[in-house]
């Protein structure tokens, strides 16, 4: 099979379009024909080693943790599934080595769930990682109805999403996003406010005794975190564990098909979308990373499949 692959850690430069076994399929899992493949920040970071400390890692690399495609063959003792199933996942493996950025890929079938009918492959592509850590850090958060939430980094595809579940649950939304999201923030169900210098000032105008609980998917923010967090609210962060020692919590998402589940239903009932914002094809990955690095995105970049 074609892959998209990389021998050593480094920048783009490493990226190469090369031939690769096909995975094997072991018991309790599915071999899946990829028909589409998000893109996450992760992706580069665990390519230029940033995540080396924490994770094995098995040169050549296929990267890519997020996949939409129809399942080519299972496993022994693989129930769930059958040929011709139409999944998604968030197929993190503990070593990195066998990704998604491929025209297949072997996963257990424990991090596999039938992708929502009503998405397209690249919207499907585009969920399970950004869709289950929104879902998680909300879970953690544990807000009720009437709270109001302070989303870092509302207009990335994580923040897109927790919008909509916080809206969803009766949450009052407040998010940072660029003003030419604004509009898209808006439609969304949040209250948008410029991010940088004077964030505090700006939260404080809208939510005068300060916020009930902030979620930060973008790192860099916890002195804002702690200005506008009311006595005894609570704060999360997916990019910055120092809120660890300051009461917070660090979200770390596990891959978990009963988890996409949750997310699929809300997707299917109409009351989840996902914003794509780019499509490359495979053998572009480069250019999509560039992208990605560029965090001036307005949705989630997507791999489809190779065309050359």
């Amino acid at each position: 099979m074609q892959a998209m692959t990389y021998a050593q850690y480094g920048g783009t430069e490493v990226l190469e379009q090369t031939e690769r076994p096909m995975p094997k399929v072991s018991p309790g899992a599915v071999l899946i024909q990829v028909k589409a493949a998000g893109v996450n920040p992760v992706d580069w970071k665990v390519m230029s080693g940033g995540l080396d400390p924490y994770m094995d890692v098995n040169f050549p690399v296929v990267p890519g943790w997020d996949v939409a495609g129809v399942v080519a063959a299972v496993g022994f003792d693989t129930p769930e599934f059958k040929v011709g199933d139409e999944v998604y996942s968030y197929g993190r493996r503990d070593t990195v080595q066998g990704g998604t950025f491929a025209e297949f890929v072997a996963l257990p079938a424990s991090v596999v769930a039938h992708k929502p009918q009503s998405l397209s492959w690249e919207q499907a592509a585009g969920l399970p990682l950004t869709g289950l850590t929104a879902q998680r850090t909300l879970d953690a958060l544990g807000l009720n109805a009437g709270a109001t939430l302070l989303i870092h980094n509302g207009s990335g595809s994580v923040g897109r999403t927790a919008i909509q579940l916080a809206t969803l649950a009766g949450v009052r939304v407040i998010a940072t996003g660029s003003a030419k999201n604004h509009a898209r923030l808006r439609e969304l169900g949040a209250e948008p406010v410029e991010y940088g210098d004077g964030l505090v000032e700006r939260v404080h105008a809208l939510a005068p005794d300060g916020v009930d609980a902030v979620a930060d998917f973008a790192g860099g923010v916890l002195e804002a975190t702690l200005a506008v967090l009311k006595e005894g609210g609570k704060h999360a962060s997916i990019a910055d564990w120092t809120v660890l020692g300051h009461g917070g919590q660090y979200i770390w998402v596990r891959p978990d098909a009963r988890e996409l589940d949750r997310l699929s239903a809300l997707v299917d009932a109409g009351t989840l979308a996902v914003d794509v914002a780019a499509t490359y094809p495979m053998q572009e990955l480069a250019s999509a990373f560039t992208e990605s690095m560029s965090g001036h995105g307005s949705g989630k970049i997507v791999l489809t499949p190779f065309t050359a």
